[in-house]
């Protein structure tokens, strides 16, 4: 198998498993990496094995999916075809140059590519896999944005809470209030209810009902339908309150969550006066949808569709040798990131065999992809965040939580020193200079300063120890000599 082409695919979620197991069944050698101890992503998320979980199955749907994407890569590991590494932590994808003419390899014994990782939960050994390819399944993140008291101990973002229970089988306290906008927070709900945890409210700040308004794409996707009818189904059973066009005001507390302020909201997207009610909690998760991680797809060089890496009908960035699929290329759920996957990892074994791949061998995957991308961007029309959040932030509320700066802060910045981009107001107030880099406060510094939410160039995805930096590339430079 060392003599086949070598695909490096980086995520192990529901489109980097599609991918590798596409192109390893096409005669393709992968290297999987993941920063997990276990594949399946943040969808797939399994407990430990030391937990004995006894129904896993519980805290998911789609698992027949989930166990023909796990027994595939599991045959495909055991033939030579996949190598699957877990901890493995990529801050950066180096297009290799040749020495003389200054153009990208084609192949050798070091392929085209370097991906440069950092192995274990410390993320400080250094390790490099080298590939004829790419394909990049990085996934998403949550949108975070904030409010009075959303720091306090027991507030926890939506995805936070459904990571928890899925990976641990634990959850935050005994009595929790769901809040945000987006699809996800039905299964974060009734997941919690069904853990035993009282879920006191569902806050959404969307009406759902507006999709009735759009039937060409509730119509184009029954099986999404019936999904969103069970869930509502299982609200009505744990008897968790629906309130829609609400949102949180403020959540209190002295050590810990003790209460949330909801509020409902207007047309227009502000809080109604005399609408404000408290609820007793202990836990509070909160989202606002998600947005792509896109660090490793910039440091290639490849175009960017606004927040999303732009990709062709074959799932190929505009970087020769770069694929990318699945939420990376916009957030659009599981079932699309399988249908980009599959698709991505064929074309990919195909071009690295060195033949034109023929459509008609993904066509159900495409027609899937086209209907779900229609489907999501109507989703995304109907569970917009409040257009007037920001009203909500007061002076002294942290946003940046790394390097603690406050809306005041960012006001005064945008004010009274005339900042107009989220560059220019961390530079003024270090909001984003943190361990994140942003990702978390990015979306609410724009959102305050009034301006466009735009990609934030890095050299690297993630921090890197100055030694694992200083040595980088060094094993290659060896080989070369030698």
């Amino acid at each position: 198998m060392t003599d086949r082409p070598h695909l490096a695919v980086i995520g192990a979620g529901p489109a980097g498993l599609a991918a590798t197991v596409a192109a390893a069944a096409h005669g393709v050698r992968v290297t999987l990496l993941d920063s997990a101890p276990r594949p399946g992503g943040q969808f797939y998320r399994q407990p430990a094995a030391e937990l004995h979980a006894g129904r896993p199955q519980a805290l998911h749907h789609q698992w027949r999916t989930w166990q023909r994407l796990s027994d595939s890569l599991a045959r495909h590991v055991e033939a030579g075809r996949v190598t699957h590494v877990t901890d493995h932590h990529v801050w950066f994808v180096e297009r290799r140059l040749n020495r003389r003419s200054g153009t990208a390899h084609r192949g050798g014994p070091h392929g085209a590519f370097t991906v440069h990782a950092l192995l274990g939960p410390e993320q400080e050994a250094p390790v490099e896999v080298y590939a004829d390819a790419v394909l990049l399944a990085t996934g998403g993140y949550e949108k975070v944005l904030p409010f009075p008291g959303w720091t306090l101990p027991g507030v926890l973002t939506a995805g936070g809470a459904q990571a928890m229970l899925k990976g641990t089988l634990a959850v935050s306290g005994r009595t929790a209030v769901v809040a945000g906008t987006g699809p996800l927070l039905l299964p974060v709900a009734t997941g919690l209810a069904a853990a035993g945890v009282e879920v006191a409210a569902l806050v959404e700040s969307a009406d759902p009902k507006a999709f009735l308004r759009r039937p060409r794409a509730l119509a184009a996707q029954p099986g999404k339908v019936a999904e969103g009818a069970r869930y509502a189904a299982q609200l009505l059973c744990h008897r968790v309150k629906l309130l829609t066009r609400h949102t949180v005001v403020e959540a209190h507390g002295d050590e810990r969550l003790e209460a949330v302020t909801v509020a409902a909201l207007d047309t227009d997207g502000r809080v109604r006066p005399g609408t404000a009610r408290r609820i007793a909690c202990d836990t509070l998760a909160v989202g606002h949808g998600m947005l792509p991680h896109t660090d490793l797809a910039e440091t290639l060089g490849c175009r960017l569709d606004g927040l999303d890496v732009q990709v062709d009908d074959e799932q190929r960035t505009d970087v020769p040798g770069v694929w990318a699929a699945g939420e990376t290329t916009g957030i659009g759920g599981a079932a699309l990131s399988l249908a980009e996957g599959h698709i991505a990892g064929r074309s990919a074994a195909a071009r690295l065999d060195g033949t034109e791949p023929d459509p008609r061998s993904w066509a159900t995957a495409a027609k899937s992809r086209t209907a779900l991308r229609e489907f999501f961007a109507a989703l995304d029309t109907v569970y917009a965040q409040p257009a007037r959040w920001a009203d909500l932030v007061t002076d002294d509320t942290v946003v940046c939580r790394c390097e603690e700066v406050t809306g005041g802060a960012i006001r005064e910045a945008v004010q009274g020193l005339g900042a107009g981009d989220v560059r220019t107001v961390k530079l003024l107030t270090r909001a984003g200079m943190g361990w994140c880099q942003g990702r978390m406060c990015g979306p609410a510094v724009a959102g305050l300063a009034g301006c466009e939410l735009t990609p934030s160039p890095r050299p690297f995805a993630r921090p890197v120890p100055l030694g694992v930096l200083a040595r980088a590339g060094e094993a290659e430079a060896e080989a070369e000599s030698g």
